[in-house]
């Protein structure tokens, strides 16, 4: 199969290492600065393109971007008006308008489309998502998130991410809405800002928490920080009625008990996501390739990601407002 690979950032020179592994895999590498495409190409032992046009003119099976989120959305439609299946690092496009515009350029394609929430092919995460459609913890009544970053990024980074619940919290979103299988009705968020004062000058907080009610009155809490310096804390924890599971939790948890002659975690704590997910990037890789090869259901569609950033949007609406938001007037 020929793979062409948009953008050799981080996590573009990461899915380079990944697709590298692979058996039967073509693969290609372009990107914007076509000297640091040669160099991730070099490094991975993969083919590379003088430019993103000369990649996607080629002949190709498949294409993984990973450039850009101002990009995403033309280079998504270009590669579904050739016919080529496409994985695409989350956001779909910068904001929900943007979104909109290109579901409705590929629809009524059969191109498959699979979006970049990795969590949904974390094993701890797939366990959740296993027990809670079992049955075995009964009727869902909380459900807790958190995504708690070592560090802040620059300060160039938080002006366009577009704010901590649209960059950092929208994996909260969408793994809570695939673990549930269910819908969020309403929010109530809020946040602070007590590091850099960058956030506050650009709209933005540092640490920040919602309550989510799901269309079935089940209750999540994400919380969300760039401040936890004991390393990078990624759990969900799901309470049923009759039992509950924690994901996330284990010997490299940057979370000290307190107790008594208790020794968890042993360590060394996560340092980063690359870390963290290790094994979750190269499932939804994985997952992709046989996508592009067998066609099939998309295992996390752009609407998907949609659903993720009504909630996202819902909870700046809420933060900005001091206000319950209803999903029911944010959706368009």
């Amino acid at each position: 199969m020929r793979i062409g690979l948009v953008g050799a950032g981080r996590i573009g020179a990461m899915h380079a290492e990944i697709l590298a592994g692979m058996e039967e895999l073509s693969v290609t590498v372009a990107d914007a600065d076509a000297e640091r495409a040669r160099s991730v190409a070099d490094k991975a032992g993969l083919g590379y393109a003088r430019s993103v046009d000369e990649l996607l003119d080629q002949p190709l099976d498949g294409v993984v971007i990973a450039a850009a989120t101002n990009s995403h959305p033309t280079l998504i439609r270009r590669a579904v008006e050739r016919r080529v299946p496409v994985f695409c690092e989350k956001p779909v496009a910068p904001d929900v308008a943007g979104t909109l515009e290109v579901i409705a350029a590929i629809e009524g394609t059969d191109v498959p489309v699979q979006i970049g929430f990795q969590r949904r092919f974390d094993a701890g995460y797939v366990n959740a998502r296993e027990e809670i459609a079992s049955g075995r913890l009964g009727w869902l009544h909380t459900l807790r998130s958190t995504t708690l970053d070592p560090a802040p990024p620059p300060e160039e980074y938080v002006a366009s991410s577009g704010g901590i619940f649209i960059d950092c919290a929208v994996h909260d979103f969408d793994s809570l809405r695939w673990v549930t299988g269910r819908e969020v009705a309403s929010v109530y968020a809020t946040g602070s800002n007590r590091g850099a004062p960058f956030f506050t000058e650009h709209g933005d907080v540092d640490t920040a928490s919602a309550t989510l009610r799901f269309d079935d009155d089940a209750l999540a809490v994400v919380s969300v920080t760039r401040y936890n310096a004991a390393g990078y804390d990624i759990r969900l924890e799901a309470f049923g009625s009759d039992g509950s599971v924690s994901t996330g939790l284990d010997d490299k948890t940057p979370l000290r008990s307190t107790e008594p002659g208790s020794t968890f975690p042993s360590g060394p704590a996560y340092t980063a996501f690359p870390e963290r997910f290790a094994d979750a990037y190269v499932a939804e890789l994985a997952a992709f390739v046989r996508l592009a090869h067998d066609g099939g259901e998309s295992p996390c569609a752009p609407v998907d990601a949609l659903e993720a950033f009504y909630i996202a949007e819902a909870c700046e609406m809420s933060r900005t407002s001091d206000q319950v938001v209803y999903l029911s007037g944010v959706r368009r």
